[in-house]
């Protein structure tokens, strides 16, 4: 008796007597017996110091590879011939990665390192001998989905478990069976649709189309390609349609992207759809014409923009993706996109996008889900496949076609949009097994490495920064990441991840609990201090106080928290708040210490730069689908009457001293004063000299501070200066002479005057500032040319 389990999805029992389904079999146990001879030879030759054995690097891979006893017509990409005796005798020996040299707390998971670096190794290897190249392997963007071609389009697709595929659409009146496509080995589909014999195209731009599919149990489904270009809805209509996207006259570019990466980033977050006041969605070209202009006016060299890839949800951020390879069209067309990047570059800003390869929409008309029929195409099947907490589904980073759509994908943005990076969202839950749901990460770096760690996922972060930089060495990625994993930053060839700058998201916790559970006498000095530099060496960190996390509702922004609503009434000129006064000093200084204090990069969520009031709250069932939360305010900066320009003015005066004297790249950060009592911080960061005074009540005259550098100093930046809605308690026309004086672990000190809630930052201006400099620099020279002889 043949139970259900027994049956194939074409019907046969177990396939016996089908002879596609033995032509089937025979060529899967020939896969099957070179499977089994590539893990006996990697077994031999990938073995740790000790002589253990290592994991079977593409182990991952032969999930899908059907048993005898049942046959499985889901078609994947074989497992490549042997590799190249040179890469079968790579031998990784963690204790010579540069990481663990750096970090001996590594030392005991050397083991999970070099197993991870096998696979990376192991993987690009196998990639390169199929396809030629990672470089070709990640272009399928060129091969997939609709391409016009000599005489007709090509439309090429990928759905292993399909039985049948046809296109349909405009072009021939939806009919089915018309277009039938053709299947490789590999269950990929292909059609070509000729020109009509006037030479005009069948297939006219702008028109629908979608992939027909005939499902295991014999159904039709009709599916939006999984590469197409372009998707739209209809107005009244709930539906996304697949749009064939191949304009006569392509976007002309204007101005190349900027030569290189700021040695700076100061990274201004933005969502094209909320950038203005008005109720509504916005546009690509509003975001050109009003917001790049108000960006490049405060000094921001950097653009993180949201939501762009296409996603059927709006209230959903844009982390919800259906349609990876299309921009999303509520905002406008590619060529406006374009346009608006273009524009940027031509300003000088670099554009990055937030790109979501974590996990994608559970949607199955308009997405990925299900696009075969089967819950494992794209995707891990069963529970392993579904993200609990975001309610989406995870990729299968460990398939061939998927890695191909993935690092494709990276590629395809790069190409055809000019982006000059990613940051790439929800990498911790990626990293590990578990997601990080319901994982605290204390530090211990037990929690980082073993069982927990999902190596098919790591692998692909490093295979994307390893393709990324090699291909565009001016590219920038960041890792959303809050575990604080180890490595992440650093190099592959280091043993590390690859990417550039992680954000640093304990900083704006720590701000959210201080001003959440604190009174202003309350605030540790030691524990801001601790926050902002407790930072890996040699990873790069991206210092915020927030971004749009904090912004959504069901949480307040840092305005809010300091000012609540105060905001509604009190912003005005006419009247006088000590809530307010407080608010904005508290603001400021905030933002200061943490650019100052926090990291090597710097970002702001568009708004919060002038203190934007109340939250932000997409249409949605719950509010009746308004629109009064999700804009963007900038209209209260232009107004004089009201505050918000002072907090704005004072953003600017940020980034341009950072401008005139660069400190996310200084090496040089001292701090030299955290005082509980007086609620000071002092500390040296790049050529510059801060003094934070947090006490909510308490000014110091003739307090001394310490300093590396000898010589006269004049105030560069003055939170209390009435330009930023202050009492202009420092004289700014006084000048500070150092004497010889050590104090706090410096050489050399002066006597300051310190108001309440102010931050102040002088300038070393005297000829020996600039002699010291020319000394450290000629010690820096001297030490490295001694390390490199000693080399």
């Amino acid at each position: 008796m043949t139970t259900p389990q027994d049956k194939e999805p074409g019907g046969h029992a177990n396939g016996l007597g089908c002879p596609a389904c033995q032509a089937l079999r025979n060529e899967n146990l020939t896969l099957r017996k070179r499977v089994g001879e590539l893990e006996a030879e990697l077994h031999r030759v990938n073995v740790h110091g000790d002589g253990t054995p290592s994991p079977p690097i593409g182990t991952q891979h032969t999930k899908r590879w059907a048993s005898d006893a049942s046959l499985d017509t889901q078609h994947t990409t074989p497992p490549p011939g042997p590799r190249t005796t040179q890469t079968q005798l790579i031998h990784v020996k963690g204790d010579d990665l540069m990481i663990v040299q750096d970090d001996p707390y590594l030392k005991p998971f050397v083991s999970s390192i070099e197993s991870r670096m096998r696979r990376f190794y192991g993987l690009k290897q196998r990639i390169e001998d199929a396809e030629g190249s990672l470089d070709k392997f990640s272009q399928g963007f060129k091969e997939y989905g609709f391409h016009r071609e000599a005489g007709g389009v090509f439309y090429k697709e990928w759905a292993p478990a399909a039985q049948a595929a046809s296109l349909a659409g405009d072009f021939n009146g939806w009919n089915r069976y018309t277009h039938p496509m053709h299947r490789d080995e590999f269950g990929r589909w292909s059609v070509f649709v000729p020109d009509h014999p006037n030479g005009t195209p069948a297939i006219l731009h702008g028109t629908k189309v979608k992939i027909s599919l005939q499902l295991s149990n014999g159904e039709w489904v009709d599916r939006i390609p999984a590469w197409i270009r372009r998707v739209m809805q209809e107005a009244g209509d709930p539906c996304y349609h697949a749009i064939y996207w191949n304009p006569p006259k392509p976007y002309a570019w204007k101005n190349p992207p900027p030569p290189k990466v700021p040695e700076g980033l100061r990274i201004y977050e933005a969502h094209v759809g909320i950038c203005t006041p008005e109720p509504k969605i916005a546009s690509y070209n509003e975001f050109t014409q009003q917001i790049l202009p108000h960006v490049r006016d405060l000094g921001y060299n950097c653009i993180q923009l949201m939501a762009i890839m296409e996603h059927a949800y709006y209230a959903s951020f844009g982390y919800h993706v259906t349609n990876f390879f299309a921009i999303s069209s509520r905002f406008g067309t590619p060529e406006e996109l374009m346009e608006l990047i273009d524009t940027a570059h031509g300003m000088g800003i670099h554009v990055i996008m937030d790109v979501i390869h974590s996990h994608a929409s559970t949607n199955v008309l308009d997405g990925l889900n299900r696009f075969d029929g089967t819950d494992h195409m794209y995707f891990h099947e069963g529970g392993k496949g579904y993200h609990d907490l975001w309610d989406s589904r995870l990729f299968n980073y460990g398939h061939w076609e998927v890695l191909r759509f993935l690092l494709s994908n990276l590629r395809f943005y790069m190409e055809e949009y000019r982006f000059d990076g990613f940051r790439f969202d929800g990498v911790s839950s990626m990293l590990y097994v578990h997601h990080g749901i319901g994982t605290g990460f204390a530090g211990g770096y037990d929690s980082y490495f073993g069982g927990a760690m999902d190596e098919e996922s790591a692998v692909y972060l490093m295979l994307a920064n390893d393709l990324l930089h090699t291909v565009y060495p001016r590219v920038v990625t960041i890792a959303e990441e809050v575990s604080g994993m180890p490595a992440l930053c650093r190099c592959v060839e280091e043993g590390g991840f690859g990417f550039d700058y992680r954000m640093g998201m304990a900083i704006p916790d720590k701000w959210i609990e201080l001003l959440k559970h604190k009174k202003d006498e309350e605030w540790n000095m030691g524990e801001i201090v601790f926050t902002l530099t407790n930072r890996r060496w040699k990873e790069k960190t991206v210092a915020y106080s927030e971004c749009h996390d904090q912004a959504l509702v069901g949480d307040k922004t840092i305005a809010f928290w300091l000012m609540d609503k105060e905001m509604y009434t009190q912003m005005t000129m006419l009247v006088s708040s000590p809530v307010i006064d407080r608010g904005l000093s508290l603001h400021m200084m905030i933002r200061l210490i943490t650019y100052a204090l926090g990291g090597e990069a710097y970002l702001n969520f568009m708004g919060n730069e002038f203190g934007h009031p109340e939250w932000l709250d997409f249409p949605r069932d719950g509010n009746h689908s308004s629109f009064h939360y999700a804009r963007r305010q900038y209209n209260l900066v232009a107004d004089d009457l009201l505050r918000y320009k002072f907090l704005n003015a004072w953003d600017r005066a940020m980034h341009h001293l950072e401008g005139k004297h660069p400190w996310l790249t200084s090496p040089h950060t001292f701090v030299s004063l955290k005082h509980e009592e007086d609620k000071v911080i002092v500390f040296e960061r790049g050529s510059l000299l801060f003094a934070f005074n947090f006490h909510p009540t308490k000014s110091f005259t003739d307090y001394r501070i310490g300093t590396l550098w000898a010589g006269k100093y004049r105030v560069c930046l003055d939170s209390d200066a009435q330009e930023f809605a202050g009492f202009g308690r420092v004289d700014h026309n006084t000048n500070f002479f150092t004497t010889p004086s050590a104090w706090h672990d410096r050489p050399h000190s002066m006597m300051v005057y310190l108001p309440s809630r102010t931050v102040l930052v002088w300038e070393c201006v005297g000829q020996l500032m600039m002699i010291m400099i020319m000394i450290m620099m000629c010690v820096c020279v001297c030490v490295c040319v001694c390390v490199c002889v000693c080399v």
